[in-house]
């Protein structure tokens, strides 16, 4: 079985926390048109997780600013803000290296935590926290069962999630990257099932 062919076949039951999943190029819904979605939890109880790959077209400066809080002129601040997905997008998500003690952090594995609390947001700002963060608005939902039917229709590809795609890789290649790791060339995919 190849790579590509191992990672299409998760089951219910597999966890697939710590993952990619990779977006068919079928998948033409806005929110998920092409996107790498870095999942923190996947269980019997449903998903979620960021998708990290689209941008808001904001700053973190400019969030800082609408949340009233002071920030010093870093690079942190020029980092862009993502969609993190169609649920919730009025609440920061904020994925980092797991370093540091927050108010509210979900460690997902010892090379990703999610952070939600506003005390690493004013950290990063003032350049104290994390080196290495996402910060987006919103996130990606599903219910119990529901992520594990759209594996079996095929609308994902998934296979373990590599930090560097996270948070060193440029934006734009970060979906094609994530296939690379298990094989796939999207392009040679056809975005029309059954048509040759």
């Amino acid at each position: 079985m190849t790579k590509a062919e191992q990672a299409g076949t998760t089951t219910t039951g597999d966890s697939l926390t710590g993952h990619f999943l990779i977006a068919m190029p079928s998948l033409n819904d806005g929110f998920f048109n092409q996107a790498v979605t870095y999942i923190c939890e996947h269980d019997e109880n449903g998903s979620f997780g960021i998708i990290i790959n689209q941008q808001t077209g904001i700053t973190l400066k400019q969030i800082a600013k609408e949340m009233a809080i002071e920030s010093e002129n870093n690079e942190h601040n020029k980092q862009p803000v993502f969609i993190g997905g169609p649920v919730d997008q009025g609440r920061g998500f904020i994925l980092h290296r797991p370093t540091g003690n927050w108010q509210s952090s979900l460690k997902v594995n010892n090379n990703v935590a999610l952070t939600t609390s506003k005390d690493i947001l004013q950290a990063i700002v003032k350049n104290e926290g994390p080196q290495d963060s996402i910060v987006a608005l919103g996130y990606a939902g599903w219910a119990a069962g529901q992520l594990d039917s759209e594996m079996a229709n095929n609308t994902w590809l998934s296979c373990p999630a590599d930090e560097q795609i996270i948070f060193n890789t440029p934006v734009e290649e970060r979906w094609k990257a994530a296939a690379n790791l298990i094989g796939v060339d999207l392009s040679l995919l056809s975005s029309d099932a059954g048509h040759a």
